[in-house]
């Protein structure tokens, strides 16, 4: 949960880029933090594009970035997401480890993404601390720099040092720090305008992400809603099992979880297309419209015609 102190205040992002950084990695850390903006209509996180020295970066697959101002003029802030992926070795100058230093002062929080951990680690910022990278780089991350403690997770956060291991992991760190700041329901949404854990029936799933896998499913029914028995059992778990995962990972019931997610897709249809308050509640699973709007009154504290006629407005 956000402080009150900062509750209006928009978390600023610097995304420190190298020649060859990955298209992938770049829009996973950057396009759900707009993601946030969009979908609560308001201005949750700002970013600018820095490099070391002021100057274009080419992407590894040609794209090239203008970045807005070299990483020493940049003032400083909450996060500062160091983004490299190929010919990382090359871009470890004396240059770049003072750079990183003294952005580190100015900077709440560290982020190495894909192969950015190494230039951390060069630079002196990872001694004593855990780090992870690309898998492809784990031994020679540990190799150079003896004094990191190099993990193969797929995200760390230790402290104000945080690494993920690549494009997808880099996503998964940006869903992390979305629910830390505004709560699992935003991360939840999130993830599915993204289509992030989507799952089929008979698809393999990891230990702990039933209830990712059952909002999932609750999405694919949200026309014709079904028991929340019925959903666990297609997990392969009893109600009461399913009940316990969601709360232990949400902090919510199933039950919770399915309105909630009926109810940000009234939502979306509200702000997105021009059907009516009741096709709206018909598509999620309402008998009448009076009862959605009802419950969506207390989901968002306004009226789903009056969300509309405020949007027209402004």
């Amino acid at each position: 949960m956000q402080n009150g102190k900062n509750l209006h205040r928009p978390r600023k992002v610097a995304v420190l880029l190298f020649d060859a950084f990955s298209n992938h990695c770049l829009a996973n850390a950057v396009e759900p933090l707009r993601a946030c903006n969009n979908l609560t209509g308001r201005n949750l996180y700002e970013w600018d594009y820095v490099s070391l020295d002021g100057r274009p970066v080419t992407s590894s697959s040609g794209l090239t970035v203008q970045t807005g101002m070299a990483l020493a003029a940049h003032p400083g802030g909450d996060y500062l997401f160091v983004v490299s992926s190929y010919d990382f070795q090359r871009h470890g100058r004396a240059a770049t480890a003072r750079g990183l230093r003294a952005a580190r002062r100015r900077f709440a929080t560290m982020a190495g993404m894909d192969t950015g951990s190494w230039l951390i680690a060069h630079a002196g910022l990872a001694a004593g601390r855990r780090v992870t990278i690309h898998w492809d780089e784990a031994d020679r991350l540990a190799e150079d720099f003896p004094e990191a403690e190099v993990d193969p997770a797929r995200v760390l956060h230790d402290g104000d040092l945080i690494s993920c291991g690549g494009a997808t992991t880099t996503f998964e760190l940006i869903l992390d720090l979305i629910e830390a700041h505004h709560g699992p329901m935003l991360r939840l949404e999130v993830s599915t305008l993204f289509m992030h854990g989507e799952t089929r029936r008979g698809d393999g799933l990891p230990p702990g992400r039933e209830p990712e896998a059952g909002v999932s499913l609750m999405r694919r029914r949200i026309e014709t809603p079904v028991p929340v028995a019925e959903i666990a059992g297609e997990l392969g778990l009893s109600k009461r099992a399913f009940e316990e995962r969601c709360m232990a990972r949400y902090g919510l019931t199933p039950r919770r979880l399915y309105l909630s997610t009926r109810l940000r897709e009234a939502r979306r249809m509200v702000e997105t297309t021009g059907l009516s308050v009741a096709e709206i509640a018909t598509r999620c699973g309402y008998r009448d419209a009076s009862a959605m709007t009802r419950a969506f009154r207390k989901e968002f504290g306004i009226a789903p015609r009056d969300l509309r006629a405020r949007l027209r407005q402004g």
